[in-house]
């Protein structure tokens, strides 16, 4: 018997959270141990699982520090977990980042540090250049969360106001060797937009972080504009010096994430087909075009034929109208679910491989072809959420809503459309 469309994607979706596991795919990009000291630093929202899967597949001494979300703790023996705040910085996040850049001051060629970094390492490391303060560092973050400002965008501005990201982390290990592990959460799996780059060089610069404060209209405190205006916040470069001994590895990306969800859908005798693992744009957008496509496949089974699943990527942007409960996997949601209007046999889920959508405890959700018949038989027009940026209200009224706690990674977001 075949399993229902809600079950198939579920699957999926859990098939995708568990191929981007610390314990899955940290072993076999271990670095050989060093003459010296050994001293492992990270940040991100899976970065406590990362070097909890270091310490069970390292043999001999280590030491260190990372920062990680609120409530994505995981013990471990030698390496010391701080919690912070995402994805606007506190106080806690500053303290840890100063810490960090303490502890791998005084590093000589001997020594090994392993740097663990995953997505949401940009608002744990929240260390201000001189002259700036936390609060301006927060008052910036959320500006660029509410204009629709891309996440390669947003993490450009951070890196030139602060005194860690931008390869600064890295040029303060020096002369250590210095071995990167990341968890790709960014389009394009650009190591520098990954928490902001802080362990490998930056080619962009003030000016370009200038050029997005303007694209956007975003109002800087005064101390912010000053340091991009006079070049005080320059990242460090690819051809620094002081970069010449890092080594960086991409161990789990959204590629292969949404692989391992096609392979479930495969198994269960469904062809699916990766539309693209750095898709981008407004999320009520995108759910338009992807409507659009279900259409074509729908009407005239073309490019695909039915049935199918057909799964994408990426990291969409939500720019705030309303004042409703939202997050960019919603938003795509209930846009496409509108477009496609009840359209038979088609199903689909969108959720944060992170277990966060926007900044509620909720991945995501998944919608079927009565989602929208049920709305109105409650009252609710979603027309109206959209319109208020409230797509976990609409979901989590009809019971819909993806919850899975906290998943200890983040390989960006999940999207798949199935249809029957």
């Amino acid at each position: 018997m075949a399993m229902p469309p809600q079950t198939v994607l579920r699957k999926m979706f859990d098939a995708a959270v568990a191929s981007a596991q610390a314990g899955v795919c940290i072993p076999r990009f271990l670095p050989t141990a060093p003459k010296g000291r050994v001293v492992v630093i990270g940040a991100g929202k899976a970065s406590a699982a990362m070097a909890h899967a270091v310490e069970q597949h390292w043999e001999g001494p280590l030491e260190g520090l990372v920062v990680t979300r609120y409530g994505y703790q995981v013990d471990c023996d030698s390496i010391e977990i701080v919690q912070a705040a995402h994805p606007v910085p506190d106080q806690a996040g500053l303290q840890a980042a100063q810490r960090m850049l303490d502890r791998v001051g005084g590093l000589n060629a001997d020594d090994l540090v392993i740097c663990l970094i995953s997505g949401g390492g940009s608002a744990l490391l929240p260390l201000p250049l001189p002259g700036l303060s936390l609060a301006d560092k927060q008052a910036v973050s959320r500006a660029l969360l509410k204009c629709g400002a891309s996440i390669s965008e947003m993490n450009c501005v951070r890196r030139h106001l602060s005194a860690i990201k931008g390869g600064r982390l890295a040029a303060a290990c020096h002369p250590a060797r210095v071995v990167n592990l990341l968890i790709s959460d960014v389009p394009g799996d650009n190591p520098v937009d990954i928490a902001s780059g802080p362990t490998v060089g930056d080619e962009t610069t003030c000016e370009d972080a200038l050029t997005i404060v303007d694209r956007y209209q975003i109002e800087l405190p005064p101390a912010v504009l000053d340091v991009l205006q006079s070049g005080a916040g320059e990242t460090i470069k690819p051809d620094d010096s002081r970069l010449r001994g890092v080594e960086t590895h991409l161990i789990a990306t959204p590629q292969m994430a949404l692989e391992a969800a096609a392979a479930v859908a495969q198994e269960a005798g469904i062809p699916a087909y990766i539309l693209g693992d750095s898709i981008e744009g407004e999320a009520r957008e995108v759910g338009k075009v992807m409507a659009g496509i279900v259409q074509q496949l729908v009407r005239h089974q073309m490019p695909f034929e039915p049935p199918c699943v057909l799964l994408s990527g990426g990291e969409t942007t939500v720019t705030l109208r309303g004042d409703g409960r939202g997050g960019r996997n919603v938003e795509f949601l209930l846009a496409l679910a509108i477009a496609l209007n009840g359209q038979p046999g088609v199903y689909a889920l969108a959720g944060d491989t992170d277990g966060v959508d926007g900044v509620e405890e909720i991945a995501g959700a998944m919608f079927t072809p009565s989602t929208l018949a049920r709305a109105w038989l409650q009252g609710i027009n979603p027309g109206d959420s959209l319109a208020n940026n409230d797509g976990h209200g609409f979901f989590d009224a009809l019971g819909d809503s993806l919850v899975t706690g906290p998943t200890l990674t983040n390989v960006n977001d999940f999207r798949a459309i199935y249809i029957a």
